[in-house]
């Protein structure tokens, strides 16, 4: 891989390694750092500049980040890595919650997004969806992380962590569990609690740049709606594709999923993937 340069924005590390002007600005979810996207940034830095930082949060504080305050840093982020362009959006997992609602506040510093397994999440049309079944699992694993959130802050981080790092392997998270603590799990507070002023006023997910959406088709439940998904496919500019795996695309596949990023990158008719 390139060399990679280092800055600091509001006490957050931004790295960036590649070339070209273009500027793909990578956020990830729960429970997770910027070292999700190492495979992403090998397969795309030599045609862009690969920007990624750890969500604030997630290894200092513990501290719940508001969503006007995600927003300002992205912003400030983006300006200061490209400062002459729009930044290209690559989001998974919380980093679509937190990256669409920066996205829909500054249209003018995104000129695109490439989002993966989250959606519609805050839609009527999702609420629907899922059944009694699904909308129990979804309580309950959001919920005990919301609570060992809780815990860790308030009562033992020990506590806290151990009760994130279950959760985790009951999930099938591909990240070590060395790197995983409680202090990651702040968004199902302000979720679930309202920590941090919650979510209430996120905007439902109507971007108006291109989007192209990869989810995995091998889940319990999705995280986006059949009518959300029949949207962005029928939008000029866009792309949606499924592929043959769980929630962490990037990590179970890696080949398809950047020929995939790659050829809409390029203004190109994703190519379908094999499992």
């Amino acid at each position: 891989m390139t060399t990679e340069r280092c800055i600091d924005i509001q006490g957050t590390p931004v790295r960036l390694q590649g070339q070209g002007d273009e500027v793909i600005l990578m956020l990830h979810g729960w429970p997770d750092t910027r070292a999700l996207w190492d495979g992403s940034v090998a397969a795309l830095q030599d045609r862009a500049t690969c920007a990624r930082l750890t969500l604030p949060g997630f290894e200092s504080g513990p501290q719940a980040i508001s969503l006007d305050a995600m927003c300002a840093l992205l912003r400030e982020v983006a300006e200061r890595v490209s400062p002459n362009r729009p930044v290209t959006l690559m989001l998974h997992d919380w980093g679509c919650i937190f990256g669409y609602e920066f996205a829909m506040r500054h249209p003018e510093l995104v000129a695109r997004v490439v989002a993966v397994d989250v959606g519609d999440h805050n839609s009527r049309a999702l609420q629907r969806a899922w059944g009694a079944r699904e909308k129990f699992s979804v309580l309950a694993y959001q919920v005990w992380l919301a609570v060992a959130w809780q815990i860790g802050c308030h009562v033992s981080p020990t506590w806290g962590t151990r009760m994130t790092r279950a959760m985790a392997r009951w999930l099938g998270c591909p990240t070590a569990a060395a790197s995983i603590s409680y202090k990651m799990n702040y968004p199902y507070a302000m979720q679930w609690f309202g920590s941090a002023g919650g979510f209430k006023t996120a905007q439902q997910v109507q971007l108006p740049m291109p989007l192209l959406f990869v989810y995995g088709e091998r889940k319990p439940f999705m995280f986006h709606s059949t009518r959300w998904r029949e949207q962005i496919a029928a939008t000029p500019g866009n792309a949606v594709q499924g592929l043959p795996c769980g929630h962490w695309v990037m990590i179970s596949r890696p080949e398809a999923f950047h020929a995939i990023v790659r050829d809409w990158l390029s203004g190109q008719t994703p190519s379908q993937a094999q499992a």
